[in-house]
């Protein structure tokens, strides 16, 4: 319980970190599927943010926004995960392509070109164009590769991670992941490494990339979609 004033102390912390909250969502909501709303992760986070204002204790040598923005990213990873925000069909198409992938550039020997892939998928080029878009796969490590793949062979973690253990929030901080990514990374197309560079390294959206390489916000969806596909692609066969 809390007294009176250790309540009004609380009430102004939350109203303090409310922004935190929002701006993790708003960036998390950026690699989601549309049928995710924003609101609904809003609400997790400040969930994540009550307990961690309840259990920060400032001798951990840790400043509270970064014990707190951990707290806040679980907690929103927590509901994805049980709300299993991405369909089967959406999971399925996701590793379809990644597989017309690998499969392509050990049979080719070089980075497939988009009709290459919508060939090896029996798709007309507008059509694969299309799945790129319905799955938006914004994500370089999914949800399910945290929780160590329950139906997937590929242990994609387990591969880049030193401690399986580990928090997933922290792993793109691994030595080895980070290695393996930089490297896949500089085997994209040109253009799509511009596309991954303004997204992750210049923090641009979609809208902006668009305007810069002057094309429709939904091509730069389906290159960018394609790019992240190309990456797990790649690292998986690490």
């Amino acid at each position: 319980m809390y007294t009176a004033k250790g309540q009004l102390e609380r009430n102004a912390l939350i109203r303090q970190y409310q922004p935190l909250v929002r701006k993790l969502a708003h960036h998390m909501m950026a690699k989601l599927p549309a049928n995710v709303q924003v609101d609904d992760l809003i609400q997790v986070g400040l969930i994540g943010l009550s307990e961690a204002l309840s259990r920060f204790e400032a001798t951990q040598g840790v400043q509270f926004e970064t014990f707190a923005t951990q707290r806040i990213r679980g907690a929103m990873l927590d509901e994805l995960r049980e709300n299993d925000w991405a369909s089967r069909g959406t999971r399925k198409s996701q590793k379809e392509i990644e597989e017309a992938m690998r499969r392509l550039e050990h049979m080719l020997g070089r980075t497939p070109m988009e009709s290459e892939i919508a060939a090896s998928l029996e798709m007309s080029l507008s059509d694969y164009q299309s799945l790129l878009t319905k799955v938006q796969g914004t994500q370089l490590i999914y949800l399910e590769d945290m929780s160590h793949g329950q139906d997937d062979e590929d242990s994609f973690l387990d591969r880049h991670m030193g401690d399986v253990d580990a928090d997933p929030i922290n792993v793109l901080r691994d030595q080895r992941l980070r290695t393996a990514l930089v490297a896949a990374i500089k085997n994209l197309p040109e253009r799509e490494q511009h596309i991954m560079s303004m997204y992750y390294e210049q923090d641009m959206n979609l809208k902006e990339i668009a305007a810069v390489l002057d094309v429709t916000e939904s091509r730069i969806c389906q290159l960018h979609s394609q790019s992240i596909a190309r990456l797990r692609a790649k690292m998986r066969t690490h």
